[in-house]
């Protein structure tokens, strides 16, 4: 499919910016071989590897399966490392014959870096029946599964932004357009802010979600078709003292007054509130026109990996995609709201993720999520020749921060 190819086209680019080197010339990355049993012959352990925050919304599930399935998985050891490193990592055990990592989760940075060297088990040519759950996707985690090819199964997906939040004590009359923002800009100097877009989710989010709300030629094509937006762009940094390196610095802004008004998403709105990190009375206001540009997680399994191995992670990924089990989800709307498939209701999760989403959630999102359009994000390529347009001739000479 269309969408695949041009992610896959990009993923090159991405994985050499992951400072991966190339794959080995004619050594493709090992594979176990053979088909893999329904079940495995023991119980296996499992060493899991997550390079995008995803064991918050799912360790849980994990951890569940094995209580209730010993006979499976009889031990699961959790790491936690950074995306960029993910296919360096797993190519070199794969070149020395001794691949320690059985399953990985991660977005779609390592998913693409990954495919691009081959390193990933092709699950689902062979074996998407065992993953009846897929079927339950919701349309718009079904076109991020798109993204993944038979390689990768989405396991979390959220809508994502773009969002403004605000203080309302600071801000009685938030901007509902986009050159409502620019005056309000312009009026209120170094008062706006969002995180560099290459280090940021809500600024990557607020970089391409602007196209559609300007209306811009080709909201998929960064170079040629975001006339209005990098025009839109430039002209609010003259109105920004900085971009904070990352995210969190963003919401730290929010919380003391040095900003107003902040690029947000729904998770990164509701579960900084939770944390204390913002004040519970923080506000958010999407802009007029604006589409939702979306997120998931991925579960991946290197090659290299045994067929005992295989079959076990199957029964986990199918476990993790059962209502009950996606339930768990909705965390502390860190992914808000989480599940990648229909029909999952808050009211299924743990008491702790209610009582959090009760509290800090926002009614008004059900129907936003309901009646905004959604795209998936930028392919690799494009959106590594986003970085680099805004870096070069936005804001990089502005960016503060580690």
């Amino acid at each position: 499919m269309q969408l695949q190819r041009k992610f896959v086209a990009a993923a090159g680019l991405l994985a050499l910016l992951a400072g991966c080197g190339a794959p080995t010339p004619n050594k493709p990355a090992a594979d176990s071989g053979g088909d893999v049993p329904d079940k495995p012959s023991k119980a296996v352990s499992l060493n899991i590897l997550d390079v995008a925050g995803n064991l918050q919304l799912t360790q849980g599930m994990i951890d569940d399966f094995v209580k209730q399935h010993p006979d499976v998985i009889s031990k699961v050891t959790y790491s936690k490392g950074p995306a960029p490193e993910l296919a360096g990592k797993i190519k070199a055990q794969q070149n020395a014959n001794r691949v320690d990592i059985d399953l990985v989760l991660t977005g779609t940075d390592g998913l693409a870096a990954g495919h691009e060297q081959g390193l990933w088990v092709d699950l689902l040519s062979k074996y998407k029946d065992r993953l009846p759950g897929m079927k339950d996707y919701l349309p718009p985690a079904a076109k991020m599964q798109e993204l993944a090819g038979n390689e990768g199964v989405t396991v979390t997906y959220y809508p994502s932004g773009p969002l403004l939040e605000y203080m309302p004590s600071k801000v009685p009359s938030p901007p509902k357009t986009a050159d409502e923002l620019l005056a309000y800009a312009k009026a209120n100097k170094g008062k706006v802010m969002y995180a560099r877009p290459a280090n940021s989710g809500p600024g990557r989010t607020f970089l391409m979600g602007l196209p559609y709300i300007l209306g811009d030629k080709d909201p998929k094509d960064p170079v040629n078709g975001w006339d209005k937006t990098w025009a839109y762009l430039k002209e609010l940094n003259q109105y920004v003292d900085f971009y904070p390196s990352g995210t969190a610095d963003t919401m730290k802004a929010l919380a003391n007054g040095s900003a107003n008004i902040i690029a947000s998403t729904t998770g990164w709105d509701i579960n900084p509130r939770v944390l204390g990190t913002v004040p519970k009375e923080a506000a958010i206001t999407p802009i007029q026109g604006f589409h939702w540009v979306t997120d998931a997680h991925y579960a991946v399994v290197p090659k290299g990996v045994s067929t005992d191995k295989q079959a076990a992670i199957l029964q986990l990924l199918q476990f993790m995609l059962t209502p009950e089990q996606q339930a768990k989800a909705y965390d502390k709307g860190y992914f808000y709201p989480g599940p990648a498939i229909k029909g999952v209701q808050l009211s299924q999760a743990p008491q702790e993720s209610q009582d959090a989403i009760n509290q800090f959630g926002r009614p008004e999102y059900d129907k936003l999520i309901a009646d905004n359009p959604t795209e998936v994000p930028l392919d690799a390529k494009a959106l590594v020749a986003a970085f680099d347009k805004w870096d070069r001739e936005v804001g990089g000479s502005k960016v503060k921060g580690s």
